[in-house]
Parts: structure tokens; C-alpha cells; sequence
């Protein structure tokens, strides 16, 4: 066992289980579209048709990005602050929506 010092944050992942598994079932669904869409390239099928599909992933990643946020807003950030990390918490946060508008 490492004991660490004191103030010092590890960070893992928190979900709650229901969102654990909802998020690698959509990963499991993502996962076989992408393999869908490979193989349209390879058979060259029609351009729109192949779009579409990106469009089908792209929606799916981002529903997955919604329940992880989600749960993290429920437990990480509440964990965060009750700890007395509010300001990394925001800082975070603050980071991911940065991202998020790229």
C-alpha cells in the first residue's frame, strides 16, 4: 500500500455502475459502427451513404460524452468540492468546455 502525502489527489473514476455500463454498451455499439463503416469504405459504397453513418457515430460519442459528464458532475465534482478541491474542480471544468468548443 503507497501511502500518500498529505493534500495529495489521486484522480480515478468514480461512476456510478449504471453509467458505467450504459457508456460501454454505447462504446460496444460505437465500436461495430466504426467496423460497419470501414467496411462501406472498402467496398466502396456511396459517399452520402457512408456519411450518414459518421453522422450515426459522431451522435453516439457524443451521447457518451453526456452520460460521462453527467456522472461526473453527480460524484466527481460534488466529491471535489466537498473535499476542498473546488478550485481544481473549476479548473476542470473550465478545460472541458474549452475543449468542448473547438
Amino acid at each position: 500500500m503507497v501511502t500518500l502525502p498529505q493534500g495529495v489527489w489521486v484522480r480515478r473514476a468514480q461512476l456510478f455502475p449504471e453509467v458505467k455500463n450504459d457508456a460501454l454498451k454505447r462504446m460496444s455499439y460505437i465500436e461495430g459502427h466504426l467496423a460497419g463503416i470501414r467496411k462501406m469504405l472498402e467496398e466502396e459504397k456511396y459517399c452520402v451513404d457512408v456519411l450518414k453513418q459518421t453522422y450515426a457515430v459522431r451522435r453516439a460519442i457524443e451521447k457518451v460524452e453526456s452520460l460521462l459528464l453527467e456522472g461526473h458532475l453527480k460524484s466527481c465534482v460534488v466529491d471535489g468540492i466537498q473535499s476542498g478541491r473546488a478550485e481544481a474542480i473549476v479548473d476542470e471544468l473550465r478545460d472541458l468546455y474549452i475543449l468542448s468548443n473547438k
